[in-house]
């Protein structure tokens, strides 16, 4: 699972970090266990990635080590650490206006986003409609408070880095996400004559990975954005994810790299996302359903 291999290995890259300065100042790990207090295990632990270290334990670390002045940039990735993993309900607890609002300074500090997604259409490339039907979902399966239509206006506020001078967009979706309905009949095609129109931008290139496409080497993966190169945020069922750590990004970039390469661009995108115009146009089921196998 992502989260807990993201978590994981940084806690274990800060743990050799610690290891080194314990080794640079001639301690064994027995040694700094009794300056420290602790049992061996518990120095062990911390350097393996098993236990998270926590600011105190840093402090009492370097201490121990003869180097307090080591501990300040320490305890700063640790705590880089305790940020990656944020649940929901904490995210959301003041409602959904205020969470759209949080990711904010980001998208106006970045240059170059890269998003994939298998599930939703990304938040700049949605219709009003779409999202505030993605939104209501959310409030009602999660019991929020009901700032809906705040937030939607929060979001699309968002969409003006599509045309901000810059900025490059490059996005991919596995064509699954055209027929994977949110809302009536008519919000689905609204929402993918947007992506018609989103696609002849300058700023931003758009690709399909096709349902025909062979995905031995590269599966479907979990939605995500990469910001500048430099962060990684992931939406999972439980919690926001966000990743910081050089080779956890690079894992990430290499898959969209992976992701991008199978997916249609230009007139073999388009041709896709008008094909599942069609099918919503045509469907006879009054309920709106798209069905992409019934050609």
């Amino acid at each position: 699972m992502p989260t807990s291999s993201s978590i994981r290995e940084a806690r274990l890259a800060l743990g050799q970090q610690l290891r080194a300065l314990r080794q640079q100042h001639g301690l064994t790990a027995r040694e700094l266990a009794r300056r420290c207090g602790w049992h061996e295990s518990k120095c062990s632990r911390i350097e393996n990635g098993h236990k998270a270290a926590s600011p105190k334990d840093i402090e009492v670390w370097a201490r121990a080590c003869g180097d307090g002045s080591a501990a300040a940039e320490l305890i700063g990735i640790a705590r880089g650490i305790d940020g990656m993993y944020v649940e929901w309900r904490a995210m959301e607890k003041a409602g959904l206006k205020r969470a759209q609002e949080r990711v904010l300074p980001l998208w106006d500090q970045t240059r170059r986003f890269r998003a994939y997604a298998q599930n939703l259409i990304p938040g700049p490339l949605q219709t009003r409609a779409y999202t505030k039907a993605v939104l209501a979902g959310i409030r009602e399966r999660r019991g929020l408070p009901d700032d809906v239509e705040a937030a939607v206006v929060t979001r699309m506020e968002k969409q003006k880095v599509l045309t901000e001078r810059g900025k490059e967009f490059d996005v991919v979706l596995e064509e699954s996400v055209l027929y994977r309905r949110m809302g009536p009949q008519e919000v689905m095609i609204e929402q993918l004559s947007r992506l018609l129109e989103v696609s002849v931008l300058a700023s931003v290139s758009l690709g399909i990975i096709p349902l025909s496409a062979d995905r031995s080497l590269m599966p479907p993966v979990e939605d995500f954005w990469v910001f500048d190169d430099r962060q990684v945020n992931v939406e999972l069922v439980s919690a926001f994810l966000t990743v910081k750590q050089a080779g956890e990004v690079k894992r990430y970039l290499d898959d969209f790299t992976r992701l991008r390469q199978l997916a249609h661009s230009g007139g073999p995108a388009l041709t896709l996302i008008a094909a599942a115009i069609n099918t919503y146009a045509r469907s006879p089921n009054p309920s709106g359903r798209a069905d992409p196998t019934s050609e």
